[in-house]
């Protein structure tokens, strides 16, 4: 027995001398590491090895088939970006906008929208390859709209059930959980329980809650206890989407909602949320309307648009609203994408409504809006925040860093520009500008804080195990490029990405490469 031993012994040791022995795939030396656990930077060697981290330190330039020396940069966990709309990155596989960020995975399906069927959505991004790792959740306001259209009622027992299987379809097939976005059409028709009674789906089997809330301003409390009332119930996990106070008569009151999240988690409720760094915000000019106007089809709306009472009606509830929040007009809302007329692209709702009737008042910007409705709509930059909420929330430790963007493509619009500077913004504007948060800190609001919320075995940290995703900067030269009023700028500072051990951005630029994964709910790394 004991001869066995030995002998087993022996032959683990020349296993392990062996692959100590072997050349790492890519090696990086001189590198001011940050693993990603907030622990502080230090400087080191990685080795990668089939598209994992084989060895932390002790590495030289000669045991590499490829060598990066980082010249003291810092080398981060790839950034991982758990609020995206990047749905259809199956049809903008390279995602420029995100890799030379330095982001390598990104979670889709947020704010209650994602593909129907997630089988479907992860074979086709498997088909094609993709520039960065790609998870989901299953959307409520998908589900919801494929059973019961856009009506305003709840659901009948039968309805419900479909949409109780649509959604453990979309878990059994490797969604991460369930999103709501009670904002918009359908999702702001569902009621507490509505909502609960599906997110048990996705509790039951691991997943999940991401929110963006039913109100972010005037009833910003509420919302906040709502969703960690879904956490509280079902004991899920709770991700509250873009945390934020979108309204000048509520500015401040972030200290209130992240108390509550403090004394939510001092209950057990495991919440956190994310944001993204900028005092505007990007959404569809639909929100604007009351949910009402909106149910129905198409043709329904534009009915109701049309007759002179209903829009008076629709028009006085609408301005009652912006004076709720604090506003006059619509001046703080700037036209992103409007396909019917791309020449208002970038243009204020008080310069659109000077172009169509040569007169700017709040009445004008209003039929202003209207007319954009009827015409297909439009996506909007709204100036609705305050920068010192901005701050607060980022101070907090368990509030991530996520863009809320989708894959941009280059020059189309004048969209927000989260989607091209985000995380070049945090580390340049509020860590090395103004010192709000430390470096060690962004970097784990945008690695290991989200990833580990989410599920994301092996992703999110620099070990031993982990997946070599890894991006590369200067922290005394990086920030964003990209402006309001010039969006289409990708950031500086960031010279090499690299997705599962293979370089995807070098010298700051994209690399044709498509080396990120499908991280379906049960995908785990080798370790």
């Amino acid at each position: 027995m004991r001869i066995h031993v030995i002998v087993a012994a022996l032959a683990a040791l020349t296993s392990v001398t062996i692959a100590q022995r072997q050349p790492f795939d890519l090696v990086i030396v001189n590198a001011r590491i940050i693993d990603g656990t907030g622990a502080p930077a230090r400087l080191g060697s990685l080795g990668i090895r089939g598209g994992v981290i084989a060895r932390v330190d002790g590495v030289t330039a000669a045991q590499g088939t490829q060598v990066i020396d980082a010249h003291g940069e810092v080398v981060a966990p790839g950034f991982v970006d758990v609020h995206t709309h990047a749905d259809d990155l199956a049809n903008r596989p390279d995602a420029a906008n995100f890799i030379r960020m330095g982001v390598t995975t990104i979670v889709a399906g947020n704010c209650g929208s994602s593909a129907l069927d997630i089988g479907e959505a992860f074979r086709a991004i498997e088909d094609v390859g993709a520039a960065v790792n790609y998870t989901t959740l299953i959307g409520h306001n998908t589900v919801r709209s494929s059973v019961m259209g856009r009506t305003q009622r709840a659901p009948t027992v039968s309805e419900l059930q479909k949409m109780k299987a649509l959604v453990f379809k979309g878990m059994a097939d490797g969604a991460v959980g369930f999103s709501t976005g009670l904002q918009y059409i359908p999702g702001t028709y569902a009621t507490g329980a509505e909502v609960v009674e599906l997110a048990r789906v996705a509790a039951n089997d691991g997943g999940l809650y991401a929110t963006h809330m039913r109100n972010e301003g005037t009833a910003l409390l509420d919302a906040v206890r709502e969703s960690i009332n879904v956490g509280s119930i079902l004991r899920m996990r709770v991700q509250i989407s873009h945390l934020k106070v979108d309204s000048p008569s509520q500015w401040g009151r972030s200290v209130e909602a992240l108390a509550l999240i403090d004394s939510a988690r001092q209950r057990g409720v495991e919440v956190e949320a994310d944001q993204y760094a900028y005092t505007a915000g990007s959404s569809s000019l639909s929100i604007r309307f009351p949910s009402w106007a909106l149910e129905g089809t198409n043709a329904e709306v534009t009915t109701r648009l049309n007759d002179a009472s209903t829009w008076a009606r629709i028009k006085s509830e609408m301005a009652q609203l912006l004076a709720d929040r604090g506003f006059t007009d619509l001046s703080w809302a700037t036209v992103a994408t409007y396909r019917a007329n791309p020449a208002y692209n970038g243009l204020t709702m008080k310069a659109v409504a000077q172009a169509m009737y040569g007169s700017d008042g709040p009445g004008d910007q209003l039929e202003a809006a209207r007319t954009l409705m009827l015409n297909g709509g439009a996506s909007m930059v709204y100036h609705f925040m305050a920068e010192a909420d901005v701050t607060r929330i980022m101070r907090h430790p368990m509030v991530a860093i996520a863009s809320d963007a989708g894959v941009v493509p280059p020059g189309s619009g004048v969209p927000h520009p989260r989607g091209l500077g985000n995380t070049a913004r945090v580390l340049g504007r509020y860590v090395r500008e103004q010192g709000v948060i430390s470096l060690e800190e962004a970097v784990r609001k945008m690695t290991s804080l989200p990833a580990r919320h989410f599920g994301l075995a092996g992703r999110g940290e620099i070990r031993v195990g982990a997946a070599a995703d890894l991006v590369i900067f200067d922290p005394a030269r990086v920030e964003d490029r990209a402006t309001f009023a010039a969006p289409h700028a990708y950031p500086a500072g960031i010279s090499r990405v690299i997705v599962n051990g293979v370089l995807a951005v070098r010298d700051g630029e994209a690399l044709a490469v498509r080396a990120g994964q499908v991280l379906r709910r049960s995908t785990r790394p080798a370790i």
